[in-house]
């Protein structure tokens, strides 16, 4: 079988960025370990959640699954040393890409005016055969456009009031989970944070399931498995989408 190729490390000059996912969990599901790399170093980091994973516990109905998984998510931030989490309340499972989703996620950035937007995987798989989840979908769709719409002052101009301006300061959407990542963070000495993120959620995997499954042995195979391309103990994939012109 042949090797993926090396990863090519983050550029780590920054001070601002903001994650927008689907769902509590997205991000811990993988980039949390990055994420308390960046804190770690003095950078700001917000999270925004699409949704509030509503219908996301068969057995729970969707007004005290949105209680327990937005309290689930704050707890997992915190870990990571996230202390802003936003949540857009738009309906979990049946999220659609459109004007309507752009117009969420760009008042969001324009609000925050982060110089990275984070993401999750929006291909259609992760892959191989295993399909990615339509919210994943169209949420990844709407961030690379609102990050665009964000700097147009003639786009949701009504947002443009109480002094919110257009903010064009995006350098790039990193997205990830991607199969088509080519860049990597270094998360060997975050790693630990990173699983006790993803284990905040003990509502949400208890919901699944899933016996005997283990938050470690689940993050350990992805992290071991990126981290070889990037020449460290544990690492997180990105691809990355510039915002600038040409590049």
């Amino acid at each position: 079988m042949d090797m993926p190729p090396p990863l090519e490390p983050l550029p780590e000059d920054w001070t601002r960025a903001l994650a927008v996912v689907a769902h509590p969990d997205d991000m811990e599901f993988g980039s949390a370990a990055a994420v308390a790399r960046w804190t770690a170093q003095g950078k700001e980091v917000v999270y925004c959640m699409v949704t509030s994973g509503e219908a996301g516990i068969d057995s729970m109905e969707p007004e005290e699954c949105r209680r327990v998984r937005e309290a689930e998510e704050i707890e997992s931030a915190r870990i990571v040393g996230v202390s802003q989490v936003e949540f857009l309340h738009q309906p979990d499972g049946i999220l659609e890409y459109g004007v309507p989703l752009r117009r969420e996620i760009t008042a969001v950035v324009r609000k925050h005016r982060p110089e990275i937007v984070i993401t999750g995987n929006f291909h259609k798989t992760f892959g191989g055969r295993n399909l990615n989840q339509a919210d994943h979908i169209a949420t990844g769709h709407a961030v690379l456009d609102a990050v665009r719409d964000a700097g147009n002052r003639w786009v949701f101009s009504e947002q443009l009031v109480d002094g919110v301006e257009p903010w064009g300061g995006v350098q790039a959407v990193w997205v990830g989970g991607s199969p088509e990542a080519e860049h990597g963070v270094d998360t060997t000495d975050t790693f630990d944070l990173g699983v006790e993120s993803l284990a905040a959620h003990a509502a949400y995997i208890d919901g699944l399931g899933w016996e005997d499954w283990d938050p470690r042995e689940f993050l350990e195979g992805f992290g071991r498995q990126t981290g070889q391309r990037l020449g460290v103990t544990f690492a997180t994939a990105f691809q990355v989408y510039p915002m600038g012109w040409g590049d």
